[in-house]
């Protein structure tokens, strides 16, 4: 007689692995944690890969949407080059003691690489010009910001800044953060990945927190829009910027 004897189960290290990386990156699905095994040669067949992210109970808990009325998406022509295009938005959190602060985030909309993010209790429109300043002595400066209508974009400050540097503002309409999609697309990255998941004991801790993943976002987290590259990748392997 002939029976089938199962195999023995070779995916000790890949599972152990799989398990530190989920650990590691909590808001990560398969298909992300797949490309970083595939990074290190533990894995090659992204079925694998899914089968042991679930035998192991790591898949996340999906959140529930609201459904709400359609409307018209305005589609912006895409740039074809690393600071052609910048978005910028605000997201605000707090620290343990209740006291809320605000992180201003730049993103370049080709590259999707986040030059920087500066955290405050206040972010005037004169801060938000020497955050600006800044980034033109080390990366040069892009031809359009998109922004939305806050007081802190629309005041004096940041509109002789842009006139006297040359750079257009690109005001959304009121009300259509879809227009401003590529700042809110990572700020939602930024508050599921890592404001959601750490206390913050202070001003200083948030700080050091919050630089530390906007480095890992620019040069070790794969972006699924980029062919599953970094942004940095993205940006030296298309254009050499």
């Amino acid at each position: 007689m002939y029976r089938y004897r199962p195999k023995p189960d070779n995916d000790a290290a890949l599972r152990e692995r799989l398990r530190e990386l989920a650990g590691q990156r909590k808001r990560f699905g398969s298909p992300r944690l797949h490309i970083m095994l595939k990074r290190e040669g533990l894995v090659v067949n992204h079925k694998r890969t899914e089968r042991i992210y679930h035998d192991e109970g790591l898949a996340l808990r999906k959140k529930r949407r609201r459904k709400g009325a359609a409307g018209v998406r305005v589609m912006m022509p895409l740039p074809q080059k690393p600071n052609e295009r910048w978005s910028m938005d605000f997201v605000s959190d707090s620290i343990v003691n209740g006291r809320r602060f605000r992180a201003l985030a730049i993103v370049d909309d080709y590259s999707r690489e986040c030059p920087a993010i500066e955290v405050d209790t206040s972010l005037g429109g004169a801060r938000v010009v020497n955050v600006l300043e800044r980034l033109s002595q080390t990366r040069g400066l892009p031809d359009v910001i998109t922004l939305d209508n806050g007081p802190e974009f629309a005041g004096r400050h940041l509109d002789e800044w842009a006139f006297r540097n040359g750079v257009k503002l690109n005001f959304i309409r009121p009300g259509k953060p879809i227009e401003n999609a590529f700042a809110e697309s990572f700020n939602g990255r930024l508050r599921d990945e890592c404001l959601n998941t750490h206390w913050f004991i202070n001003l200083k801790h948030a700080r050091e927190i919050i630089e530390d993943w906007r480095k890992d976002y620019n040069e070790v987290r794969p972006h699924s829009s980029l062919n599953h590259r970094t942004p940095m990748e993205y940006a030296y392997t298309t254009i050499g910027f």
